[in-house]
């Protein structure tokens, strides 16, 4: 088993719907991998030949709690100075990607409204910032 130095880790508010949930964890790993491209593995190609796009070289967890300690998380990547993608409770009234930065910027940091936020960076740092939080189920 090989292990990583580094953690991939999404946060999801636990009152979110399942549809919710899909889709604030696909929208969170998306700013990952744009941030962190050496992340992403070689492409994969089946026995026919048929080619693959590729996909994160590692694990990632996916962890809930409460709006609390979504909020809690959010504070300590800030202040280890951690950059993570955020997802607010705005961003499922928008439809674009311009509205769901206006939405963002319309928002003080302290009230942001967050249904979910990602995190990538050394296992004990990430540990620290997800403390509280729990596996997703």
């Amino acid at each position: 088993m090989i292990r990583f130095d580094t953690k991939i880790a999404v946060l999801l508010r636990d009152d979110l719907a399942s549809w919710q949930r899909l889709n604030v964890t696909a929208f969170l790993v998306s700013g990952i991998a744009h941030v962190t491209p050496e992340l992403i593995g070689e492409p994969y190609a089946d026995a026919d030949g048929t080619e693959y796009l590729p996909m994160f070289g590692q694990p990632v967890l996916v962890f809930s709690g409460s709006a609390d300690t979504l909020a809690t998380a959010h504070r300590r990547a800030l202040d280890r100075g951690f950059r993570i993608p955020i997802f607010t409770e705005d961003l499922f009234h928008t439809g674009n990607d311009a509205d769901n930065r206006a939405a963002v910027r319309a928002v003080p940091r302290e009230k942001l409204a967050l249904a979910g936020l990602a995190v990538h960076g050394p296992k004990n740092a990430v540990d620290k910032i997800l403390k509280g939080a729990e596996l997703h189920r």
